[in-house]
């Protein structure tokens, strides 16, 4: 009997995916533990593996389809000694008795018009609207205006309808639409940019249109999310690197025989899952009339991967040794950069790091990674003078900026953390005991 291989749930928060790329095709004989597709989730792109044996009889989902839907049936695989076309053949019920189930939301929009104003026009009106060129910044203005776009003629590019083509247009002509249009309207926060789109657009300049991956949407929407919702409060110290490096080296021609070497962001993982220990009040998070507050530093890393940024996770940070950070953080850095993290591994976490020292970045301030409540920003180590014991010398500085999420740690807590990350660094052999 034949199987259906349904769209997997790649993460426990996955609703649906893009279905990047197909890694076997119609007639392939696979089986259990065989790649079969590569799956685009929202944080990551993730081979999804055979369960079963058989041969692919159907292949239902085009490779590049976005927005499937976790459960949708994506291809059918024939059991040894079943007839290929027979269970080819089936993939069309497979097909239709699993859209409803996957899909929900667009019958309930569909249903829509339905519902609406009674005059025979009012569904026809958008739909008419909706094959009409023009701007996004023109149909908002006309929707909130009652202005039916295809009464109007456009002079932008290719007949295209743009604001100035609305001065002087009859209102009130579609006002239904703008009732009907303005649910779709509410639930799409990513809209902002749209203006500065359709000036590029209405203006001629030339541009291209770069189709946002699900990564890609999903950090603006978190990021957003968080910097509209998450008060921020930024502390910045300087700190002296030079007795750091002096240990790294020492540390390195050490490890050198079980080929382990250290970087100096693999200290500063370990200084920060130390600091938190120490400043228990940071390691925290805001879960609404509650506070989590966790009994291990789990650090997420922020590692930059092709089309956009995703942060491994080094588990009990503090505790770990130096050699043991380095390696793992080898390790998920290279697996993320491949696309192969597991979903445990990139989820969670009780605080980040994001280095940018390598790209000369002198000093920054990151943006919080919900639901954490903070993350230590890190510039480059730098030749500048400094004061020690009283004398102007030149030293080895770097600026680190911590950004804390202030329902959850209080100013004073967080300058206690900094104060103590600084020290550790400055002071590199007591993180090591």
């Amino acid at each position: 009997m034949s199987k259906t291989i349904q769209m997997p749930a790649l993460s426990p928060t996955m609703e649906e995916g893009t279905l990047a790329k197909w890694l076997v095709k119609e007639g392939d004989t696979v089986s259990s533990g065989d790649l079969l597709a590569e799956i685009e989730t929202d944080k990551a792109t993730m081979e999804f593996e055979a369960v079963d044996e058989g041969i692919v009889a159907k292949i239902l989902v085009s490779e590049g389809s976005e927005g499937v839907k976790v459960g949708t049936v994506i291809a059918i695989i024939a059991e040894e000694g079943e007839d290929v076309a027979t269970a080819a053949a089936s993939g069309g019920t497979a097909k239709a008795e699993a859209a409803p189930k996957a899909d929900p939301v667009p019958a309930k929009a569909e249903a829509a018009p339905v519902a609406a104003p009674k005059a025979d026009t009012v569904p026809a009106t958008p739909s008419s609207d909706a094959r009409v060129k023009a701007s996004p910044l023109a149909r908002r203005l006309a929707e909130a205006k009652g202005i039916d776009l295809a009464s109007l003629s456009g002079s932008g590019p290719n007949g295209r309808i743009v604001k100035g083509d609305l001065d002087g247009a009859k209102e009130g002509v579609a006002a239904p639409v703008a009732k009907a249009a303005a649910p779709v309207a509410a639930s799409a926060p990513a809209a902002a940019p749209a203006p500065v789109a359709a000036a590029a657009q209405d203006f001629g300049i030339p541009h291209e249109v770069v189709k946002l991956s699900g990564m890609r949407k999903t950090i603006a929407r978190r990021l957003t999310e968080s910097k509209q919702q998450v008060p921020h409060i930024y502390l910045t110290v300087d700190i002296q690197l030079d007795k750091l490096l002096k240990l790294r080296g020492e540390l390195n021609a050490g490890l050198a025989s079980r080929k382990v070497k250290l970087s100096v962001n693999d200290l500063l993982i370990k200084a920060l899952g130390v600091a938190l220990m120490e400043v228990p009040e940071c390691n925290v998070q805001f879960a609404g009339d509650q506070m989590l507050q966790f009994t291990r530093a789990d650090i997420s890393v922020a590692v930059s991967i092709p089309g956009g940024l995703i942060t491994p996770i080094v588990t009990d940070a503090g505790a770990k040794g130096v050699a043991a950070i380095s390696n793992a953080m080898k390790d998920l850095a290279d697996r993320a950069k491949a696309g192969k993290l597991q979903p445990s591994e990139y989820q969670g976490g009780t605080a980040s790091l994001s280095n940018m020292g390598m790209f000369g970045i002198k000093q920054f301030e990151a943006v919080i990674n919900p639901p954490q409540a903070m993350i230590m920003a890190i510039g480059a180590g730098e030749k500048r003078p400094f004061v020690i014991d009283d004398s102007l010398q030149i030293a080895t500085v770097m600026s680190a900026t911590g950004s804390f999420d202030h329902r959850a740690i209080d100013g004073a807590d967080g300058a206690r953390l900094m104060k103590a990350f600084k020290e550790l660094i400055e002071n590199p052999i007591g993180m090591l005991a």
